[in-house]
C-alpha cells in the first residue's frame, strides 16, 4: 500500500506556528479526502483536519479544539496537503498523520477507515 509523507514537525513555543506537509502519490491525491490525525502516548488517536478532494464538495473539516487555530489546504502542483497551525499550545504536542479517509467519512472518530498512513512527525510546544 503506498504511503503518504509527512513533514515540517519540530519545536516550537507555546503561541507559535507550524505548517506541516503531507505529500502524495499522483495515484491518490486527486482521489481521496485527506486527514491529519494526531496521536500522544498513552491517549487515543485525535482525528485533526479533513479536507475533501476537488472534485467532490472540496470541503475542510476540522477538530472542535483546533477549529480557528488550524486550516487544511491542497496543492494539486506539488500533490501536498498542508496543515497550518496557529496559536499552538502546550496541548497540541503529538505526534501527526496523515491519511487517506474515503469522502472524510472516519477521520473524526478517529480513523478507523483510513489508509495510506505516513510515518507521523513530531510536534513538541514547549516553552
Amino acid at each position: 500500500q503506498e504511503q503518504l509523507v509527512e513533514s515540517g514537525g519540530g519545536l516550537v513555543q507555546p503561541g507559535g506556528s507550524l505548517r506541516l506537509s503531507c505529500l502524495a502519490p499522483e495515484s491518490i491525491f486527486d482521489y481521496y479526502s485527506i486527514a491529519w490525525f494526531r496521536q500522544v502516548p498513552g491517549k487515543e488517536r485525535e482525528g485533526v483536519s479533513c479536507i475533501s478532494t476537488p472534485t467532490s464538495d472540496g470541503g475542510a473539516y476540522y477538530a472542535d479544539s483546533v477549529k480557528g487555530r488550524f486550516t487544511i489546504s491542497r496543492d494539486s502542483a506539488k500533490r501536498t496537503v498542508y496543515l497550518q497551525m496557529n496559536s499552538l499550545t502546550l496541548d497540541d504536542t503529538a505526534t501527526y498523520y496523515c491519511a487517506t479517509d474515503l469522502f472524510c467519512g472516519s477521520w473524526s472518530t478517529g480513523g478507523s477507515r483510513a489508509q495510506n498512513w505516513g510515518q507521523g512527525t513530531q510536534v513538541l510546544v514547549s516553552s
